[in-house]
């Protein structure tokens, strides 16, 4: 089946720099150089306008009023947001139907969008929401977000196709969700954005004489999560002082992105003297930062693709990471673009970091395997990929009369 018209559902979209828009914009905007009609459903904003030749529909209601309230209620206000979504689709649906709508699994705002008829429906998954700590906090927040995790795994299950990041996010996901093993699925990697990549192509690698005490600059891109592993992350950092303290190790700065200064409060003073606060970064300041970085620092324990990674190869720089994550495994451990520790702890994450600090030698070798690695995800594979599962879920679709 050749797909004319598409929708796609964001949580947000940029300018927003969180990791599902950057994504949401590669996806449609790849689509659209395919000659596609793409038009993406937000909720960060209630206007419609076009960008770059995608339709942006704002979901969100100028005047939110009884749903409003009822969005922050436990449980049955994880619907609000999803009948939002089916409300701004339905009339664009009716007047010109899509032939697919997409959305992605996290906290399933496509529950209500997928009933449309004579539509396919698509789940991109990232992060479920029990990665998330969706699960966990006070009794209040732990059957709140039962509610929500319930409401993706049904959404997904109902999905006539099924997009992954990497192989073993996809296995994760279908053992969790249930999924039939029968419905359409791919593994299609995300892209970055041109302008992006041009601006990494050859970035000149640091080649800094340690020897005269200039300190090996880490760079840490993230939220002070748990899945981020950014507890590992301070107790390395904390052992490292020490080690530059009594002099066995060379001196290091950490650099921190997306981070508050409360969140370091527990480190050390000594550990404190290795950090720099980045705060919040425009795209080319971050580019910036990755260009001054000798080394990556990404301790997830679970991503579904992992957007850092890609980030950090794409301007060569090697990733440390934990190999508790597979898309670590996949994207950094097969290519041999980094190191991984075999458990998620600050004393395992500190011998890798120390590995590579000592030696120069080990980390030019490292860039060399990310250079390699980098810019195996294109707008055109992403868009010819994406295509053919929509094909696919169109055709499994009409089989079976859903």
């Amino acid at each position: 089946m050749t797909i004319r018209r598409t929708a796609l559902i964001a949580w947000d979209y940029p300018p927003s720099a969180s990791g599902l828009a950057v994504a949401a914009r590669e996806i449609a905007e790849s689509l659209t150089e395919a000659d596609v009609d793409v038009t993406v459903y937000t909720l960060d904003r209630s206007d419609r306008r076009v960008e770059n030749g995608v339709t942006i529909v704002g979901a969100l209601p100028k005047r939110a009023m009884i749903s409003g309230w009822l969005r922050r209620r436990m449980a049955l206000g994880h619907l609000v947001a999803p009948r939002w979504f089916m409300e701004a689709i339905a009339p664009d649906h009716k007047a010109d139907p899509f032939d697919c709508l997409e959305a992605t699994n996290w906290y399933a705002p496509g529950a209500l969008a997928r009933r449309l008829p004579d539509l396919t429906f698509v789940t991109r998954h990232s992060t479920p929401g029990a990665s998330t700590g969706a699960l966990s906090g006070s009794l209040r927040n732990r059957i709140d977000g039962r509610f929500a995790c319930r409401l993706e795994a049904s959404s997904a299950r109902r999905s006539h196709g099924h997009i992954f990041n990497t192989a073993p996010h996809g296995e994760t996901v279908s053992r969790l969700y249930e999924l039939n093993r029968e419905t359409p699925r791919a593994v299609i990697g995300l892209s970055l954005p041109p302008e992006r990549l041009a601006r990494a192509a050859g970035a000149a690698y640091p080649h800094r004489d340690r020897n005269e005490g200039e300190p090996v600059e880490l760079l840490f891109v993230g939220r002070a999560e748990e899945r981020k592993g950014f507890d590992c992350l301070l107790s390395a950092i904390e052992i490292l002082s020490k080690d530059v303290a009594s002099g066995a190790l060379p001196d290091f700065r950490l650099r921190l992105v997306g981070i508050e200064a409360e969140h370091i409060a527990g480190l050390g003073s000594a550990a404190k003297r290795h950090v720099d606060m980045l705060g919040r970064l425009s795209d080319r300041a971050l580019d910036e930062a990755y260009r001054q970085a000798d080394l990556v620092v990404a301790p997830s324990r679970y991503e579904s693709f992992g957007l850092v990674y890609q980030e950090a190869l794409a301007f060569g720089r090697p990733v440390i990471g934990l190999a508790v994550d597979p898309s670590a495994r996949e994207v950094v451990g097969a290519s041999g673009a980094g190191l991984l520790a075999q458990e998620a702890s600050g004393t395992a994450l500190a011998e890798m970091l120390r590995r590579a600090i000592r030696d120069p030698a080990l980390r030019l070798d490292l860039h060399q395997h990310a250079l390699a690695a980098a810019g195996r995800f294109s707008r055109r594979s992403l868009a010819a990929e994406t295509l053919a599962l929509y094909s696919a879920a169109s055709a499994w679709r009409k089989r079976h009369g859903r």
